[in-house]
């Protein structure tokens, strides 16, 4: 086992049996190109580790929150399993440094992506649930995680950025937000879409996405954090 994962073994109080598999959680597929050390990537780890969060993630609320209903409950969930809570997590305990990629993929900001941050806590998720069972998984997300459902609800953050703004801007300004469409191009297949949120008359941040919808949430993400600055 390597001096990084007996550190992260160490710093986490578990004592893995199979180095290799929990090792593996840390393999980015751009690494298969330059090693033969392992057969496969963390991707088959990752997809066992998100059914594992959230099977974790929803005990976990509905046991907290008995009052709540399934809608506010999935919003929850959502809001604290998203990619940034994710790779905050992984950065906090120190997976940078433990992720194996490419030099390519590690000169282009590889080890600071939050999606393949959030991706390699999944998979690392996905074998400590076979290397050392399902209690210790929630062991560790009832330590790291869990408790951040406090600044979740603090900061409203369960809810949707479109939901958010509309409230911001009907305090504010009295309006309603408004979505119009600046570019839509690709194949049917794969569309990509460019939304502009608009508030009274006026224009403000632009959003991306696959669908209508989703370049929408994103125009409101990036409204609000330019109205926060204003």
């Amino acid at each position: 086992m390597s001096s990084d994962l007996t550190a992260l073994a160490d710093s986490l109080g578990l004592a893995f049996k199979n180095s290799h598999l929990v090792e593996n959680a840390f393999v980015h597929r751009s690494y298969l190109n330059e090693s033969k050390e392992f057969s496969e990537s963390n991707e088959r780890l990752e997809y066992l580790g998100d059914a594992v969060l959230e099977l974790a993630t929803s005990d976990f609320l509905y046991r907290t929150f008995p009052d709540y209903q399934e809608g506010m409950l999935t919003n929850i969930r959502a809001a604290l399993v998203r990619t940034e809570s994710l790779a905050e997590l992984a950065s906090s305990l120190k997976f940078p440094s433990l992720i194996r990629m490419s030099k390519g993929e590690a000169a282009g900001g590889g080890r600071e992506n939050q999606s393949i941050l959030a991706d390699t806590f999944e998979a690392f998720l996905g074998a400590l649930y076979l290397d050392l069972g399902y209690d210790s998984c929630v062991e560790l997300l009832t330590t790291h995680l869990f408790p951040h459902v406090e600044m979740v609800l603090k900061e409203q953050s369960y809810k949707d950025n479109k939901s958010l703004l509309q409230e911001v801007a009907q305090s504010r300004l009295k309006a309603t937000p408004q979505y119009i469409l600046i570019s839509e191009s690709g194949p049917d297949h794969d569309k990509h879409f460019v939304m502009k949120a608009v508030i009274a008359g006026t224009e403000y941040a632009e959003g991306e996405g696959k669908s209508k919808q989703a370049a929408q949430e994103d125009a409101a993400k990036h409204t609000l954090e330019q109205m926060t600055r204003t």
